[in-house]
């Protein structure tokens, strides 16, 4: 085949030099990029063209939104899969949910401007144990709008509610190891070993197609991409100025303190403390932004 006109795809994994590209029928190509065109990412929109019957070049890559990026403990941040529009924040009964983990994965998302979406996973182990939970800190996000979901992928508690959840958009999960995220994928991706068959023969990885980040196609609709890179939370990447935004209730409340630099510890006349005493405001919420604060370079 001849260099075929320019086409829009997306990108589904990227390893080295090379990205896979699903073209408007689906079908796969193996794709170089343009030096000068940068590193694309998992989920990224592209304009390329062909170059034979399996490959061809990236040309451009469309502007991105959701951002989703690790940090490593050398401080380097890099960027793993773009154009996400959802954060699925699993937790389970056990290891159990962890407050301040949880407050921080919401303040990414609300950073990066894409939807939070709680779900308690494996609750089939402890149904008491795991109302209690939905009853204290889960109720607590629902109240300030974030959706909230529960179930168990082993029983199918739960699953048509979430599936419905993630029918548009691009969705990530996110969560500590041992939380069930291999469960619920294989639930919410019955055929994932045929598809990663598929990827494997197109991208010449072989079964190392499994340790990339890869973007599926749910079979209700919506995409869900799978990063075995997303293992640690480090927010060093978000400026100082955007963590108390991150707590709608706690800067609205701000508002009404004394100070206008008021850092809600110890100066007189602060109305977020005050919220935090009367119960208005969970103190794990202020705790968090505070520990935020603290890391924060500045």
């Amino acid at each position: 085949m001849s260099e075929g006109a320019p086409r829009t795809g997306r990108v589904v994994s990227h390893h080295g030099r090379e990205s896979l590209v699903e073209d408007g029928g689906g079908r796969l190509y193996r794709c170089l990029c343009l030096r000068r065109v940068g590193r694309p990412l998992c989920g990224d929109r592209v304009d390329w063209h062909p170059e034979s019957d399996e490959t061809g070049v990236i040309d451009r890559i469309h502007p991105r939104h959701g951002v989703i990026a690790r940090t490593a403990y050398n401080g380097r941040v890099q960027a793993i899969a773009a154009n996400v529009d959802r954060m699925v924040v699993v937790s389970a009964l056990e290891p159990a949910p962890d407050p301040d983990l949880i407050n921080r994965y919401l303040v990414l998302a609300h950073y990066l401007g894409i939807e939070p979406l709680l779900w308690l996973n494996k609750t089939d182990l402890a149904p008491a144990r795991a109302e209690e939970w939905l009853s204290t800190l889960f109720d607590g996000h629902r109240r300030r709008g974030v959706t909230v979901l529960a179930g168990s992928p082993y029983q199918g508690d739960g699953m048509p509610a979430l599936r419905a959840r993630l029918q548009s958009g691009t969705s990530v999960l996110v969560g500590l190891s041992g939380v069930g995220k291999s469960s619920l994928i294989k639930a919410l991706l019955p055929d994932r070993e045929l598809r990663i068959g598929e990827l494997s023969a197109h991208s010449g990885l072989g079964r190392h197609t499994t340790t990339e980040t890869t973007l599926y196609h749910l079979p209700e609709g919506g995409d869900l991409i799978d990063s075995p890179g997303i293992r640690a939370l480090r927010l060093g990447n978000i400026p100082r100025a955007a963590l108390q935004p991150a707590f709608p209730e706690i800067d609205e409340a701000a508002d009404s303190c004394r100070f206008h630099n008021c850092q809600h510890r110890k100066e007189p006349g602060c109305a977020v403390r005050a919220a935090v005493e009367e119960g208005a405001i969970a103190p794990d919420r202020l705790a968090t932004l505070h520990q935020l604060l603290a890391e924060s370079p500045g």
